[in-house]
């Protein structure tokens, strides 16, 4: 699947993965930075009590879910209250730690369970079809969807009926998405879009606002890092891959041409058992389809944890003005934060 240069890096444009839907369901679990996420792991920042609720409210809704496995079921005149709504939406700026509360409720959830992203679960439905798709999670006691997105009304409208479908036979479901923190209300109406998104099934949704910072950039001067040039790109990969690291080394335009070749719920397999991943020569793109490529492709390296070695233009300012400010803004801002925990590791000593 790989070939590599003559300095044995690997180069990700000579990487053409296939992906089964098998494959895909399998790996619908938490990606590894979230494999032990609990809820006692999880920080409420205090300065933004929203995050405290929305830990108690998940503590209950999980608790709820246990006491429905117990004697009396789910609908027994005994249950707790407050457990009538089969799903629970976490409403909040990227960075807030939505992920890490759903893995948690992931973690602490009877099985069969699944966790992916949305467009992790459209992608299981293309390759399977929608009826052995569905089959596949029928039964399954929870689904989590991590990142829905609102701006394709056919996809949306294709997981409106999946999961009418799956919550009509007792599968509960979080979910959440992404909203710019701090955006002067930019973003307050997050909720109102997804309920209205999902309209069919909004009434089953319990919305859980979480305000807070991004994480990610508390402890960075908030913008990704690019190092000086291309040969240093080169030094530094190359030093890596002496190590046994396993590195890739491409040129951003190649890359982002190459994204193009492979379908979005194969960037997974592109990242596979990296350990650095290496560009070169980053500029502006002023292409939105190349842009929301390279966005679902960092999602992936993010949720791989692969550092990023990059020269030129910082990653965090790839997308042009036009593109922050059109309908994709959100997607955009999420990747930007992505990107700086990306490239603002303490690089390796130069050998």
């Amino acid at each position: 699947m790989t070939s590599a240069t003559t300095s044995g890096l690997i180069r990700l444009i000579d990487r053409n993965p296939s992906i089964t839907g098998a494959e895909i369901a399998g790996d619908l679990v938490p990606p590894p930075q979230f494999e032990h996420a609990s809820f006692e792991s999880y920080r409420p920042d205090p300065d933004f009590p929203s995050q405290q609720a929305a830990l108690d409210r998940l503590k209950q809704f999980a608790g709820a879910w246990r006491a429905a496995q117990r004697p009396g079921g789910f609908f027994s005149r005994k249950r707790p209250a407050r457990i009538e709504l089969p799903g629970v939406y976490l409403d909040g700026g990227f960075g807030v730690g939505k992920t890490h509360l759903l893995a948690a409720l992931w973690h602490v959830a009877h099985g069969p369970k699944y966790f992916g992203t949305f467009i992790e679960y459209t992608a299981l439905v293309g390759a399977l079809g929608y009826a052995q798709a569905l089959e596949l999670l029928r039964g399954a006691k929870l689904i989590c969807i991590d990142e829905f997105e609102l701006d394709d009304p056919g996809d949306t409208m294709l997981m409106t009926r999946f999961l009418g479908e799956l919550m009509a036979t007792g599968t509960r479901v979080a979910a959440t998405s992404n909203t710019p923190p701090n955006a002067l209300g930019e973003g307050r109406f997050a909720a109102a879009d997804f309920l209205r998104e999902i309209h069919a099934l909004s009434s089953n949704f319990e919305t859980l606002r979480i305000d807070g910072l991004d994480f990610r950039r508390r402890d960075t001067d908030g913008h990704a890092v690019a190092i000086g040039g291309d040969a240093r790109v080169d030094e530094i990969a190359n030093a890596l891959h002496a190590r046994g690291h396993a590195v890739s080394l491409d040129d951003f335009d190649a890359l982002v041409a190459h994204l193009a070749t492979v379908h979005p719920s194969k960037y997974v397999k592109l990242v596979a058992g990296l350990d650095t991943i290496g560009l070169r020569g980053v500029h502006e793109l002023h292409d939105q389809n190349a842009a929301l490529r390279l966005v679902a492709f960092i999602d992936r390296v993010y949720d791989a944890e692969v550092p990023v070695i990059a020269s030129g233009t910082p990653l965090d300012r790839v997308f042009d003005d036009e593109m922050m400010a059109g309908g994709y803004r959100k997607k955009y801002l999420r990747s930007m934060s992505r990107m700086t925990a990306l490239t603002s590791g303490e690089l390796p000593p130069h050998d």
